[in-house]
């Protein structure tokens, strides 16, 4: 059966309905999923079969049979090395329909249906009796429901509802517990991310400096962890404050509660500097003594001779403090770590002639100054960034006159206060959303501009000339960015936007950018083509299913689609060169017909050809781009800079 989904299509702006399988949204999931990442997490899967052979012959030497309980199973794979370990009973519990189905099929093909059962619940949904979904209790409980935060995907009360009511008291556990780091740095790259940084504006008369609102600088900012491929940060964009703390541990042998926590430590920095940014992830030992233990740990918190397992289904944490607090190296302070049952966050505290306790548990942080959600943490990068910032001013400074009328047409940009610090004789900006409208309004406000800078919160197409105060526009102008926007060529809703826009533009219009390009190159990725790469077998078992399964998902049509990825944080080698493949006249209305280009590639260099990368570039005027990909091709290695 077919049905009709309809979806915001982010370039032109405009609602599509498009004909879909009925099981559209389980296909997305598949192939989006990261399971062939975990398939190929060789140090997870070694740590797991060390750790639950272990486990139960711990059992076996008690005299006892072995019944395990596998909260997540999704390929089944952990049960298959519980049984082959020896177990006599496994229950493996996956709430993904198709992939308990997919469990059915690869526990059959292996051989094991006669002692693993798929359970296609929750597991707060699995009952235990006689004619129940479990016959017993288990002892011996197996679980993967961790993410990069650890208890983002529900760990805690799914443990807290399985030591109720589907193991029993003493019951082995694999992994058998979890611990959690923390260790804090002052980072500007990284504090770039979350707050506003002052802008400077080199005019004619003198220079101007956009500030940020108080609102945004006194904000905590969203309590959401932002995780990425630590290992992947140089050592230079960063300072160490303290040594690594253990921030807290969860003993998953035992009853766990899912209730909020804290845990606060004492610190004494080893060197002076701004504590900006806790650097955090966790490791987990797969047996009691901690003999098996995988970890999370970033390059420079492990010993040098050791390899490090890449993966992408868990990586690290990055957590923003409130604000910045400078700390004298020696002294002491408190470092808490809260949690709720999905969440972590974290509070900063000079130390105290007595120590008082009684404000160590903070409530989670809430963005009120509504930049954190309109700006993303790249986004905020992105603002923060004073050289690309200096490219926008060189080329308004090219095209703006003291009659100029400007239109912005980008969401939340500060595109507005270049222009009128640089001679716009008036500007308008155009926001979408109530949201975006309301920050730059606080923008606005708190450089004095609220009464020079019009917001007009419209769709290009509804605006009419007395939004414009009956004017031309002379000048449209964008960056453009829109927070709608995932994949590079999202962006060209500028040009949509303009041309819906056309009626209120002068004849002799200037559009900045005048012009975009689509840029593209082939690669080898270092890692990230574990992701999509089937696994055919997984320590010894068969996995093929699962391939085929992702395969036939990812033959979707939006499956088909570029995924979002942030190159930096994924290390590739150039396989050709950088090839322009299209390119959009935004001085020209968008025309009628559809474009398209067809080509080859030529590839110059040897190596395994994972993908091609695409990116765009910006012509701001004839001389002056802005590029959002691929900065250089760097060393004799052919590594990618982005």
């Amino acid at each position: 059966m077919k049905i009709f989904c309809g979806r915001a299509n982010p370039t032109t702006g405009t609602m599509e309905w498009l004909e879909e399988d009925e099981d559209y949204d389980y296909h997305q999931e598949i192939a989006r999923s990261r399971y062939a990442d975990m398939l190929h997490d060789k140090d997870r899967n070694v740590k797991y079969y060390q750790g639950i052979s272990a486990a139960v012959r711990r059992v076996k030497e008690r005299g006892e049979r072995a019944i395990v309980l596998d909260i997540g199973t999704g390929t089944g794979l952990l049960s298959m090395m519980a049984v082959s370990a020896g177990a006599d009973f496994c229950y493996a519990i996956e709430v993904f329909k198709p992939m308990a189905n997919a469990a059915v099929k690869i526990v059959e093909k292996n051989g094991f249906s006669e002692k693993i059962k798929v359970i296609n619940k929750h597991s707060t949904e699995v009952t235990v009796g006689p004619d129940g979904d479990m016959q017993c209790r288990a002892n011996i409980l197996i679980t993967e429901l961790f993410d990069t935060e650890l208890i983002g995907e529900g760990a805690l009360p799914s443990y807290e509802h399985a030591h109720k009511y589907l193991v029993q008291d003493g019951c082995e556990a694999v992994p058998h517990r979890a611990t959690v780091y923390a260790q804090l740095v002052e980072s500007k790259r990284m504090w770039s991310w979350n707050k506003l940084f002052p802008i400077h504006i080199q005019a004619e008369d003198d220079e101007k400096i956009i500030v940020s609102p108080s609102e945004v600088e006194n904000c905590p900012g969203v309590s959401s962890v932002y995780d990425i491929q630590l290992n992947q940060v140089p050592w230079n964009n960063f300072t160490i404050l303290s040594d690594v703390v253990t921030m807290f541990s969860v003993d998953f042998s035992k009853q766990v509660s899912s209730a909020s926590a804290y845990h606060r430590v004492l610190l004494k920095p080893v060197k002076s500097g701004m504590a900006q940014v806790i650097l955090s992830w966790w490791d987990i030992d797969m047996d009691p003594s901690g003999t098996i233990k995988c970890t999370m740990a970033p390059y420079w918190a492990q010993p040098a001779s050791l390899d490090i397992q890449w993966r992408d289904h868990w990586m690290q944490c990055v957590y923003f403090l409130p604000n910045e607090k400078p700390l004298l190296q020696g002294e002491i302070v408190y470092l808490t770590a809260c949690r709720d049952e999905y969440s972590v966050w974290y509070k900063l505290q000079k130390a105290r002639d007595k120590e008082d306790k009684t404000d160590a548990h903070v409530a989670s942080p809430v963005c009120r100054c509504q930049a954190h959600l309109l700006w993303n943490r790249p986004r905020f990068g992105e603002l923060n960034d004073q050289n690309r910032t200096n490219e926008y001013i060189k080329a308004l400074k090219k095209v703006l006159k003291t009659d100029s009328v400007c239109l912005c047409i980008s969401d939340g940009s500060l595109l507005p206060v270049l222009a009128h610090h640089l001679g716009a004789q008036q500007v308008f900006t155009l926001e979408n959303s109530a949201v975006s409208h309301a920050v730059m309004e606080k923008i606005f406000k708190a450089n004095h501009l609220e009464d020079k800078i019009k917001i007009i919160e419209k769709r290009p197409e509804l605006l009419t000339p007395s939004d414009l105060e009956n004017n031309k526009v002379s000048v449209v102008i964008g960056e453009p960015f829109f927070t709608t926007s995932l994949l590079p060529w999202h962006n060209l809703y500028f040009w949509y936007a303009r041309t819906a826009a056309a009626n209120q533009l002068a004849r002799n219009i200037t559009v900045l950018p005048q012009s975009a390009s689509l840029h593209m190159m082939v690669v080898e990725f270092k890692d990230l083509w574990r992701i999509r790469s089937p696994c055919r077998t997984c320590e010894g078992f068969d996995v093929h299913i699962m391939d085929d399964m992702i395969g036939n998902s990812l033959n979707f049509r939006e499956s088909k689609e570029a995924e979002p990825h942030p190159l930096w944080e994924y290390p590739c080698k150039s396989l050709s060169d950088p090839q322009q493949v299209m390119t959009f006249d935004f001085r020209q209305t968008v025309p009628q017909h559809h474009l398209s280009t067809e080509g080859s590639m030529k590839l110059l260099r040897t190596g395994k050809s994972h993908g091609v990368v695409l990116w765009m570039a910006y012509h701001l005027t004839a001389d002056i781009s802005i590029n959002t990909g691929l900065v250089q091709i760097s060393n004799e290695k052919l590594q990618c800079s982005t």
